[in-house]
């Protein structure tokens, strides 16, 4: 069975070098997050990746990214293919308000990933570092789940996705019982205090489940993924100018629909991700204690190439 890695990467920006954080080096050989996340992906059983970016950045994304990846994964028989997100890939009909100039949103850049998907489907963000177990979790769940609206999600423990310098907004996600997911609320300035875990002045537990937008979906969400980017146009223009099509969002839509299950798969495991410039050296040293612990071989991708 295939089993695709989609990697949303369409918000890196035109011009490469400082100041992208995609793109900052915290590898011990100047390994991005990306990396990590490709190396784990392959370790769980992912057998394809395709990259969404834009065509205005394709040439220095193979350059500085593709080109490296494509030769390890021709090495393990792993595909790799390439979807461009743009700004007028939009349904037959639908109007653009001439005051839009960005793409559409994640829900938008799954879709452009559409015809490169033949089977179960994990989508991360470029700049994310998830862990190993939770590719782990999502691809054993997208082999043994057998019914076609049945998703699943990675769930972070909120203290495993905070930063030390800024307040970060964060997918609260409310979870029964046989933890499938009821509902997922946006949640904005959440931040360490000395009173705890606060988001605008309400205190929130160290181990409330979040969603770090690592979903596991299903072809027949890709129907209804198209089918929900169609209605996104029928809002009023003025509405849209700056209005994005995500995917929890839209998830979250369908759960109240009853249209999907979403089993969140709980990790322990440490978030990383780079939202403040003050980031990078804390990121840089959560990647080497890592390699200390033997999470991670000095030469990133020699345990998967014989």
């Amino acid at each position: 069975m295939k089993t695709t890695l989609v990697i949303m990467a369409a918000g890196i920006g035109s011009r490469f070098g400082g100041g992208i954080k995609q793109l900052q080096k915290i590898g011990r050989n100047g390994e991005i997050i990306m990396d990590y996340s490709i190396h784990d992906a392959i370790a769980a059983g992912f057998n394809k990746i395709v990259f969404v970016i834009r065509r205005d950045i394709e040439a220095d994304f193979k350059d500085i990214i593709g080109h490296r990846i494509e030769n390890v994964c021709q090495q393990l028989k792993i595909q790799v293919d390439y979807a461009f997100q743009s700004l007028d890939d939009v349904p037959e009909g639908a109007v653009i308000p001439k005051e839009r100039t960005k793409p559409w949103g994640t829900g938008q850049a799954v879709l452009a990933a559409k015809p490169y998907i033949q089977g179960p489907f994990a989508v991360i963000n470029a700049d994310d570092y998830y862990g190993k177990q939770a590719f782990c979790q999502i691809h054993d769940q997208l082999i043994l789940e057998t019914q076609p609206n049945a998703l699943c999600m990675a769930g972070y423990h909120l203290k495993n996705t905070l930063s030390d310098y800024g307040s970060v907004t964060r997918g609260v996600c409310n979870v029964d019982e046989e933890h499938y997911l009821l509902s997922i609320e946006e949640t904005h300035n959440i931040e360490k205090t000395e009173m705890g875990i606060m988001a605008d002045g309400k205190k929130l537990s160290e181990s409330t489940c979040v969603s770090m937008n690592m979903f596991g979906l299903t072809t027949a969400f890709l129907q209804m993924l198209e089918d929900g980017f169609a209605e996104f146009f029928q809002d009023t223009p003025e509405h849209i100018k700056k209005k994005e099509f995500l995917i929890p969002i839209f998830i979250g839509s369908l759960l109240k629909e009853q249209k999907v299950s979403v089993k969140v798969l709980e990790t322990k495991d440490r978030w990383f991700g780079i939202t403040y410039q003050e980031d990078v050296e804390g990121v840089k040293n959560a990647f080497e204690e890592l390699y200390k612990q033997g999470i991670y071989q000095e030469n990133l991708y020699s345990d998967l190439v014989s």
